[in-house]
């Protein structure tokens, strides 16, 4: 049986982070503490906002160049999960948002990571977008005023609920 410590590392963190708190106030002072925890949140707030549509945009040229996109899309998650630590006040998920932010940190994730990820779709053979354009042509008899009465129908159930 194989027991995984990160539901133990999720009840934990907290008690590291007020820790932590009580460790950088000791060392600077309570108000740089709090304008640390303030700066990394403003930090965080404009990486995921900035990062965003970044990544759709690399994406979008890896499969125009018709290669795989897997390894931006997992970059990119990484930016976005680095800064929502960010934006996440403590110091100890600002040393994990800060090495993911490191390329060669989020190249050994995804070395790690990228065998257990399943593709759903090829991109081996380039990507190719195809539209289908399919062209109804109506003709006079087909569409008409006619077919819409210029005065309201009193009979109506819309009718009757909006006068109710």
């Amino acid at each position: 049986m194989r027991v995984s410590l990160f539901p133990l590392f999720l009840l934990l963190l907290p008690l590291l982070e007020i820790a932590g708190f009580v460790i950088v106030g000791s060392e600077v002072g309570a108000l740089a503490t709090v304008g640390l925890v303030i700066l990394s949140t403003i930090a965080g707030s404009l990486l995921l906002r900035h990062q965003g549509f970044g990544v759709m945009a690399r994406v979008r040229a890896e499969m125009d160049a018709g290669r795989d996109p897997s390894r931006q899309l997992a970059h990119g998650a990484m930016i976005v999960l680095a800064a929502i630590l960010l934006i996440i006040p403590g110091f100890i998920t600002d040393i994990f948002a800060i090495l993911l932010l490191l390329p060669p940190v989020r190249d050994l994730a995804w070395r790690l990571l990228k065998n257990r990820i399943v593709m759903a779709t090829s991109f081996s053979g380039g990507f190719s977008a195809r539209r289908r354009d399919t062209v109804i042509d109506l003709d006079d008899s087909d569409y008409s005023r006619d077919d819409y009465p210029s005065r309201p129908d009193h009979n109506s159930p819309w009718r009757r609920l909006k006068n109710d």
